[in-house]
């Protein structure tokens, strides 16, 4: 990729998703979007549309796209059945692929999406987004600091009420196979150790309107000997969390809180503290900067300057397989009601 001219990237899958990537294109200037692509003509017209774009960047296929602009980049937004195709024959083309999560629906996909990227000598990573935001950089950076001493332990809930319809109605997982990558991309990202085993259990309470179980409660052992437990639902009403999840994280030395939102609580015992059932605590601040981009934006930029550079970026998909293998073992355990190991 050019040290001096814009790359361009074509985007392939216009469905709801779209709207997103598109406003998070618009916030980074150092990209020009080309081409958008999608077997439905009228989707990809729609997106137009909304952000002004002309009519001569629609196809309906990539590799027309790609022989039509000669576009560096591709940006995989379609479905996850439809992943490994898209991305598989991106790299093989020769053009370096950021997708949406997850990065496919099974470990042996992911493995061979990975082995295409290898023997392209190209870039695959996977948006996830959530790690891209100034609160948990800074909780990230907190950690580092080493005034709560190594992290032992990680608690998150989430709780929302997400009346989506369409397809995640009718999934056997909704919660687990949808939207847990998240909190599981990001209580690694927070400790920086990789998933060992899990036990979960997951059911769809009385209230649910999905088909599948909408609730789950997953224990989750690190390398370290970290535990990581995440108690959640999309079927919850009321005192809904944010959507990064309330944290606790608790370490040798203190412990601190994270809302989900801008509200840090840290504490840890006082040097001085004289011994007590309950020691004395000192307050801790957890300082946040601001970023230029967050979101799908931030991840977006990070991967552009990665493929300049000529190194992984941060969410790689030889990174990232980790996070899709805690999805799948999770719904492994909660299929089998067992502790199972995770591997990818």
């Amino acid at each position: 990729m050019s040290e001096t001219q814009k790359p361009k990237a074509v985007l392939v899958g216009c469905g709801k998703i779209a709207g997103t990537w598109l406003d998070a294109v618009s916030k980074t200037p150092e990209l020009e979007l080309v081409a958008l692509v999608d077997l439905h003509c009228p989707a990809a017209e729609y997106w137009a549309g909304k952000f002004n774009l002309p009519a001569s960047m629609i196809y309906p296929a990539m590799d027309a796209a790609l022989a039509a602009t000669g576009a560096e980049l591709v940006f995989d937004l379609t479905v996850p059945t439809a992943h490994e195709s898209v991305v598989t024959a991106a790299l093989k083309s020769g053009r370096h692929v950021l997708g949406e999560k997850p990065m496919s629906e099974t470990l042996d996909s992911a493995r061979r999406m990975i082995a295409a990227a290898n023997a392209a000598g190209r870039t695959y990573a996977v948006m996830q987004n959530y790690r891209f935001n100034p609160e948990i950089r800074a909780l990230h950076r907190f950690l580092g600091s080493d005034q709560i001493g190594p992290v032992e332990e990680v608690h998150v809930d989430f709780f929302i009420g997400g009346h989506f319809g369409g397809f995640r109605d009718e999934m056997a997982f909704p919660l687990l196979l949808d939207m847990s990558i998240h909190t599981f991309d990001m209580a690694r990202f927070l400790t920086g150790a990789d998933p060992v085993n899990v036990f979960c259990y997951s059911f769809n309470p009385k209230r649910s309107w999905y088909r599948g179980d909408a609730s789950a409660i997953v224990i989750f052992e690190l390398t370290g000997g970290i535990v990581f437990t995440y108690r959640a639902s999309w079927c919850s009403e009321g005192q809904i969390t944010p959507w990064n999840g309330q944290w606790l994280l608790v370490g040798s030395k203190g412990t601190v809180r994270w809302d989900g939102a801008s509200t840090f609580k840290a504490q840890r015992v006082k040097p001085d503290a004289k011994p007590d059932f309950i020691m004395e605590q000192q307050s801790l601040d957890v300082p946040v900067t601001p970023m230029e981009a967050t979101g799908h934006a931030g991840c977006m930029r990070e991967f552009l300057s990665a493929v300049r550079e000529g190194r992984p970026p941060e969410t790689d998909c030889r990174d990232n397989i980790k996070s899709l293998a805690m999805v799948l073992a999770a719904v492994e355990s909660a299929k089998a009601r067992a502790k199972v190991g995770v591997t990818w």
